[in-house]
């Protein structure tokens, strides 16, 4: 059988990898792919969002099996393009991706299912979502210092009730003589101020808990953890009034924040058997310590210790199969792979978010990990005979080090030579995934092409080992080996975490 991944990311040069291994697969094609994909499979020049152009080739080609990559193919069509052409593809049709495309859609169809998720609120304007903002509860005392027509204590129970007590005692027309100030107590601690600027910026400075997103797809850069009510506020500016997302930004969500351990838990399913896929966990953050800006994933390890059989059975129980027979119940049918993120707390696991696709960096662990012809149980997938599949892991845990470029999600620079990645990919155990890269011509007569850094997230530095650490200490030394100016990467990724006993 011929194959065709669509996409050219690191997630996609795995896919090729692991398909190129199955003894049923002739040939591995990937549209349009990336110097690494050069390697393991033939690159074809057609973009994922060229739904007419990847059929004609994949019939000129006589592919019999599509696989989608990135999510913004499913959530337009692709597989029912493919479907309406009698080609082969794997993924979810349009409406079923829509629980990745939409977050409002994903949280309303969880709240109707019953599935344990954050509380959340939804808005279509900056001015509602900002006012919401400044509702939360918060309890300042407000005092007037100096000659004022405000009265002197004032109690507040919202921001929005501070900040007109801090805007009504410093406005000069309210004063009876200059040298008015206003303190604010905050549980015991009294500050006194002022300005009306700083005074604003104290209480804005609050702790909010909250966690703003964009409804639509914003690469994986659309959420915001925010600790204060100030980020919340600027999170709302940035998406909806400043629109870095675009469209994605129509509507925003705005939840509760959870406290916990995060995981991922992706699955197989064809909308009615569910396999999941061996447990692992990401790291979303840019910086060492989970600091710096959200990023689409900076480092991964499967299998992970907090997932245990038992809760494993748990979140199969009350997240995959609730999720799965409601999209079946709303006759949008979803046939692929469904990733979960889940924050483990207190009260038990709780959805953060679904994916209609293969996750990434977890794709790269997984796969690393898997055993079992992927060929096989895609195809169990397509047909609707999951239930005869099984599953085989390696025993052994895996660990993933993204490479990104200097300033990463943010600004960075393309175009960099990357050099000694074949001296990486030949230690023992390990497999250089490339993400953001592409061949360019050497200008010297008789030399190869150069591998150039072509995008935010450039390599996914994947291994193998006995136990975690050295999973880990594989992956970082092959991580050393390789050179490209300004590459950034996380120092902690699995460390410090047990090995968990692989069944």
């Amino acid at each position: 059988m011929k194959v065709l991944v669509i996409g050219k990311g690191g997630r996609e040069h795995a896919l090729c990898w692991k398909l190129k291994q199955s003894p049923r697969v002739e040939a591995v094609f990937c549209a349009p792919g990336n110097a690494g994909t050069a390697l393991d499979a033939q690159n074809v020049a057609i973009e994922p969002h060229d739904f007419r152009g990847l059929a004609r080739f994949a019939r000129a080609e006589g592919i019999g099996l599509t696989v989608v990559g990135p999510e913004e193919p499913l959530t337009k069509g692709i597989v029912d393009f493919f479907q309406r052409e009698g080609l082969r593809i794997f993924g979810p049709r349009r409406d079923a991706a829509e629980l990745e495309a939409s977050k409002v859609f994903a949280k309303d169809l969880m709240r109707q299912a019953g599935i344990p998720t954050a509380d959340y609120r939804v808005f279509r304007g900056a001015p509602d979502a900002e006012h919401y903002v400044l509702s939360r509860e918060i309890a300042l005392i407000i005092r007037s210092r100096g000659r004022s027509t405000i009265r002197n204590t004032i109690h507040c129970r919202t921001a929005a009730e501070a900040l007109d007590a801090v805007e009504r005692i410093l406005d000069p027309r309210e004063m009876l003589s200059p040298g008015v100030q206003v303190e604010i107590e905050d549980r015991g601690a009294r500050k006194t101020y002022s300005s009306i600027v700083e005074a604003r910026e104290a209480i804005l400075g609050c702790p909010a808990g909250l966690v703003v997103k964009a409804d639509g797809l914003a690469a994986g850069k659309g959420v915001y953890v925010c600790g204060t009510l100030r980020q919340a506020l600027d999170a709302v500016d940035r998406i909806m009034v400043r629109r870095a997302y675009g469209q994605a930004g129509d509507r925003v969500l705005i939840e509760e924040r959870l406290d916990g351990r995060e995981t991922s838990v992706l699955a197989l399913t064809d909308g009615r058997t569910i396999i999941p896929l061996a447990s692992s966990q990401d790291y979303k953050r840019a910086l060492d310590g989970d600091q710096g800006p959200n990023t689409g994933g900076m480092g991964a390890f499967s299998p992970t210790p907090i997932v245990t059989p038992d809760l494993m059975e748990e979140i199969e129980r009350d997240v995959l199969v609730p999720v799965i027979h409601s999209l079946k119940r709303a006759r949008r049918p979803f046939r692929g792979v469904l990733y979960a993120g889940l924050m483990l707390t207190n009260q038990g696991p709780k959805v953060l978010e679904f994916n209609a696709r293969f996750g990434d960096p977890e794709t790269q662990v997984l796969l690393m990990r898997l055993k079992s012809d992927l060929l096989d149980a895609l195809e169990a997938v397509v047909d609707g005979r999951l239930d005869s599949a099984e599953l085989e892991w390696d025993r052994r845990p895996s660990v993933t080090v993204v490479m990104a470029a200097e300033g990463y999600p943010g600004q960075y620079e393309r175009n960099r030579v990357i050099s000694n990645l074949p001296a990486a990919d030949a230690m023992d155990d390990v497999k250089v995934f490339h993400a953001g890269t592409r061949l360019r011509p050497d200008p010297e007569p008789g030399r190869d092409p150069r591998v150039v850094s072509d995008g935010g997230r450039v390599l996914n530095v994947t291994a193998l080992g006995d136990d975690l650490e050295a999973a880990r200490a594989r992956a970082y030394r092959a991580v050393a080996a390789i050179r490209f100016p300004g590459a950034a990467y996380r120092r902690d990724v699995a460390a410090g975490i047990d090995s968990p006993t692989v069944a």
